[in-house]
């Protein structure tokens, strides 16, 4: 898909959520991004082995204030408030997933349930809010993959 399409996608409110990342070459789904005013981040899960690496890991790679609690709720509460990260939109890359998939999966599910409720609550304020999973494998079957151009 064109950077274009991208920036169409990543600046829809409506449409955004918890997607795959598509494989292969992501530079043109980061120029649309950037296009879209996006802030981009990237939280790596690859060492996560249970629920706490895997909240250690997005509290660090997303700048989570110190007061982060390290739970569910306070993750909820962090991703409807990004005051220290103000942007139009987001866009949030779970790199590495396979490995806590399959060590946690009843966590990661929580976590991909977590990240869609944040996106709906954003999506009513008109504020694009994506998270792209990045899985090697089948991923999972519930998951969207991005839209294709129409």
């Amino acid at each position: 898909m064109s950077a274009a399409h991208y920036e169409a996608l990543f600046g829809d409110a409506s449409r955004a959520g918890v997607y795959h990342l598509p494989h292969g070459n992501t530079d043109s789904l980061l120029a649309g991004a950037a296009a879209a005013d996006c802030v981009v981040l990237r939280v790596d899960l690859a060492a996560a082995r249970n629920r706490g690496d895997m909240l250690a890991a997005i509290a660090r790679d997303l700048r989570f204030p110190e007061w982060f609690g390290q739970n569910w709720d306070a993750l909820t509460d962090c991703l409807l408030d990004m005051g220290w990260l103000p942007a139009t939109a987001y866009l949030i890359i779970l790199e590495h997933c396979d490995g806590i998939h399959g060590r946690a999966e009843s966590d990661f599910v929580t976590l991909m349930q977590t990240f869609q409720n944040a996106a709906q609550t954003w999506r009513e304020d008109d504020v694009p809010f994506w998270c792209l999973v990045d899985m090697q494998a089948d991923g999972i079957a519930w998951l969207p993959t991005i839209a294709q151009p129409d």
